[in-house]
């Protein structure tokens, strides 16, 4: 049971981590900031992750990265794009009609 119900939330993580980094990065932030900030949500994101992430929302035109070179080195800070807010928009409206329907049905079964 622990190992389905283990598949079964990196199933869906990886939606909920997408949206996450859609609306972390209204405010531009490099990657390691944004493990940090999840971590300190109780959300436990491997850096491993979340790079090829950023690199595929790049690649579809929802992110974008540049690079900061005043540091001692060099990083790529990301923030959303304009189709990025759009994508995050229709994933929260996803998001609040899946909620609603769970505890639509959470009540109905409480109350049957």
């Amino acid at each position: 049971m622990d190992n389905e119900l283990g598949s079964i939330e990196t199933e869906m993580k990886r939606g909920f981590l997408q949206l996450l980094v859609l609306v972390l990065l209204e405010k531009e932030a490099y990657g390691y900031a944004m493990v940090r900030a999840f971590r300190d949500l109780g959300y436990e994101v491997e850096e491993n992750t979340l790079y090829p992430l950023l690199r595929r929302l790049e690649k579809r035109g929802l992110v974008q990265g540049r690079w900061q070179l005043g540091e001692e080195r060099p990083r790529k800070v990301y923030a959303v794009t304009a189709a990025g807010r759009e994508m995050r928009a229709g994933l929260l409206d996803i998001w609040q009609k899946q909620i609603e329907i769970i505890k639509h049905i959470i009540k109905e079964n409480v109350h049957a």
